[in-house]
């Protein structure tokens, strides 16, 4: 007999509440439309137990039946998305960058826009590569980064002139970008390919490619980012062989914030 009387576990233990999740876990790849039957036996519940459960279920709206078979609803998702919101970017992007750095064996990261800078906040580090380290938190100027370039290219002209009022263009290195005509055309560029590489703009040897990671509402609100040794990496290979998992790494980010999957995310 089922009831909500506290379990050996502890006074504060729930056993209807752990049943109730045995039967959403019941529900799986192998077993996506179980019947009545087929939930008690992977449950280990009685068959009038099971039936209670899933057609509270269906009452709240996470199961459907057709009065034989059972199966999930899209509401379901509510109960992970509630898990995704309570995540921050970081934590939520910080797995995302370990498989990319895995993959292409390239330090990888992600950062926000505090104008007129980008601040990181989560990253992976392979090798260093720059001269100076790159931790959370630290800073680097919008305009002279592939991330910050991404984000610059998301904005409004309202905000882009809002954005030229507190940065200053100084020449980083040989390459840096300091011409505002210069900087608005390679920023055009951006947002009609979704990507940003940026070569040797904010330290020599430096080249990385960036791409926005997008909220529900298309907006670019981070950025990810992959960083290599131009002596290492010439850029038709950063093309070929990093831009795509760093795309597929941006729209999967995105699906996770959005609570979705990564081809219901928002592309750039």
């Amino acid at each position: 007999m089922d009831s909500d009387e506290p379990a050996e576990r502890g006074a504060h233990h729930v056993q209807s509440l752990e049943r109730g999740l045995a039967v959403i876990k019941a529900f799986s790849a192998q077993a996506p439309h179980p019947t009545l039957s087929e939930v008690a036996r992977l449950t280990g519940l009685t068959r009038a137990a099971a039936r209670r459960f899933l057609l509270t279920l269906v009452d709240l709206g996470y199961v459907r039946t057709d009065g034989k078979y059972f199966s999930l609803t899209a509401r379901v998702l509510d109960l992970g998305y509630a898990y995704l919101s309570s995540l921050s970017l970081s934590e939520v992007a910080q797995p995302h960058l370990e498989r990319l750095s895995a993959q292409v064996r390239e330090s990888s990261s992600v950062s926000v826009l505090e104008a007129p800078d980008i601040v990181y906040i989560a990253r992976v580090a392979v090798s260093r590569i720059m001269t100076v380290s790159i931790n959370v938190g630290t800073r680097f100027p919008a305009y002279a980064t592939s991330m910050g370039h991404v984000l610059l290219a998301d904005m409004s002209a309202a905000e882009f002139e809002a954005y030229l009022l507190v940065a200053e263009l100084d020449p980083l290195t040989t390459h840096t970008l300091t011409d505002r005509a210069a900087l608005e055309e390679e920023l055009a560029q951006v947002a009609a390919q979704g990507w940003a590489m940026v070569d040797q703009e904010l330290e020599e040897g430096l080249r990385s490619v960036a791409a926005p990671i997008r909220n529900r509402q298309g907006r670019a609100v981070a950025a990810v980012n992959i960083s290599t040794h131009a002596s290492r990496t010439p850029a038709s290979s950063v093309r070929t062989d990093l831009v795509p998992p760093l795309l597929d790494t941006a729209h999967a980010i995105a699906a996770d914030l959005a609570g979705s999957s990564p081809a219901q995310a928002v592309r750039g």
